[in-house]
C-alpha cells in the first residue's frame, strides 16, 4: 500500500511539473535593461521587473553611478554591449538622458522607452529643458548641496518634501523609505549638455504622469512629439514614479517596444 502511495505521489508531481511547463511563458529573445534616474535606485523597478519576468523577459536593472552624463552613458553602453541578442533600454527621469546617449553605436539596442524620462537633443541638459518648461518644483524641494572632495556636489531631495514632490501617488510610508534610500545625483550631471542622442534614429515609447512635479507633463509631451514616439501615454493623476504606481502600464509599454519590428 505504501509503495502504491509513493507511485501515485510521484505521478502527481510529474503531472504538476508538466502543467507548470505548459503554463510558463516561453523565454523572450529580447533583454530589458532598466535604468533608474536621480533620487531613486534600481529597486524602484521591482514591480515592473516582476511583471516582465512573469511574461518571460530577462531583465537587468542597472545601478547607475549618477556622476556625469558621459560616464553614466558609457557604463550603460558597456552593459548593453555585454548582452547577447537584442536589447530594449528603459530610462526613468535622468535615466532617459543616459539611455539616449548609451544607445549610440550599439547595434543590439532596438528601442528606447522613456518612463517619466528626459530625452534631450544634442546641446540640451536636464537644467536647460527645465528652464524651457519652468512649472516643475524640484528646485524648491532640494536639500542644501553636499560638497564632495573633488569639488563637485551631491544633490538630494529633502526627506520632508520627498513624498509630495517625487512619489505622491504611493503610500506615505513607502515614500518615506524611498526618501531615506534615495541615490544622490551629482549637480554637474544635471547641467551637463547631451553630446549624443539616439531617439532620432531608434523607435521610442514614452509614458509619464499628469501630476509629475519633477518634469512637467508639458515637457514630456513636447519630447515625445519631437521624438516621433510610437506611443505617448499620459497617466492621469500619476506622479514622477509612474513605474511604481502604474507598473503594469509601464511593463505593457516596454513589452510593446520589445515586440515591435
Amino acid at each position: 500500500m505504501r509503495k502504491m502511495k509513493l507511485v501515485a505521489a510521484a505521478f502527481g508531481l510529474l503531472n504538476l511539473a508538466a502543467a507548470s511547463a505548459q503554463t510558463a511563458p516561453a523565454p523572450r529573445a529580447t533583454t530589458i535593461v532598466l535604468v533608474h534616474g536621480a533620487f531613486a535606485g534600481s529597486s524602484s523597478w521591482n514591480r515592473v521587473i516582476t511583471d516582465l519576468h512573469a511574461d518571460g523577459y530577462s531583465v537587468v536593472a542597472a545601478a547607475v553611478p549618477l556622476r556625469s552624463l558621459k560616464s553614466d552613458a558609457a557604463y550603460v553602453a558597456s552593459l548593453a554591449a555585454s548582452i547577447p541578442g537584442p536589447v530594449v533600454l528603459v530610462g526613468h527621469s535622468y535615466g532617459g538622458e543616459v539611455i539616449s546617449a548609451a544607445a549610440v553605436g550599439r547595434p543590439n539596442v532596438k528601442a528606447l522607452v522613456f518612463v517619466s524620462g528626459l530625452a534631450p537633443d544634442i546641446g540640451e541638459s536636464a537644467a536647460s529643458l527645465g528652464a524651457r518648461f519652468p512649472t516643475g518644483t524640484l528646485a524648491t524641494a532640494l536639500a542644501p548641496p553636499v560638497p564632495l572632495a573633488d569639488g563637485t556636489t551631491d544633490l538630494y531631495i529633502l526627506q520632508s518634501r520627498y513624498w509630495k514632490q517625487f512619489a505622491a501617488d504611493v503610500p506615505e510610508e513607502e515614500a518615506s523609505q524611498m526618501a531615506s534610500t534615495q541615490r544622490p545625483v551629482s549637480g554637474t550631471a544635471l547641467g551637463e549638455p547631451a553630446a549624443a542622442q539616439s531617439w532620432r534614429t531608434l523607435p521610442s515609447w514614452f509614458i509619464w504622469g499628469s501630476l509629475d512635479r519633477n518634469i512637467p507633463a508639458a515637457l514630456h509631451a513636447f519630447m515625445a512629439k519631437r521624438a516621433g514616439a510610437r506611443a505617448a501615454i499620459e497617466v492621469p493623476g500619476a506622479s514622477h514614479v509612474v513605474m511604481i504606481s502604474h507598473h503594469r502600464a509601464v511593463a505593457d509599454l516596454v513589452e510593446q517596444a520589445a515586440a515591435a519590428e
